[in-house]
């Protein structure tokens, strides 16, 4: 007798499905920062970027393979400049967000004056510049 519940799916072909969708996940988000990385590239013209979208799209496998191991370097440079430009707007807007204190930062003018770190005239152009 046949139950509608029953199980019928091996372990293997559990993983062997699990380890299926696993690589065909790496292989979509390898193919997008392909393409993305094609968008952003700076040092690359207009036509080139047209060649490399062509071979990607009609070989995809291949093109990708190759974009990576000719551009995978940069690539890396591509994304670690995009952190830091993305981490220097950040500390930006930080920046422009906190309240400056202002009698706390004419406090250290006024000891790095009295250290003989800042001249008369250095820490009044400094001064001027706080009250500004």
């Amino acid at each position: 007798m046949h139950h509608v519940l029953a199980y019928d799916y091996p372990v293997l072909g559990l993983f062997w499905s699990f380890l299926y969708i696993f690589l065909m996940v790496m292989w979509i988000w390898i193919a997008i920062s392909v393409f993305i990385d094609i968008f952003r590239s700076h040092d690359m013209g207009g036509w080139a970027k047209a060649l490399w979208l062509f071979f990607v799209i009609i070989l995809p496998f291949l093109g990708v393979f190759i974009y990576l191991i000719a551009r995978g370097g940069k690539m890396a440079e591509h994304r670690a400049k995009d952190m830091q430009d993305s981490e220097a707007a950040f500390r930006q807007a930080v920046q422009d967000a906190a309240p400056v204190d202002t009698a706390a930062q004419l406090e250290k003018l006024a000891d790095l004056r009295d250290q003989g770190v800042l001249t008369p005239e250095e820490f009044a152009a400094q001064k001027a510049k706080l009250l500004a």
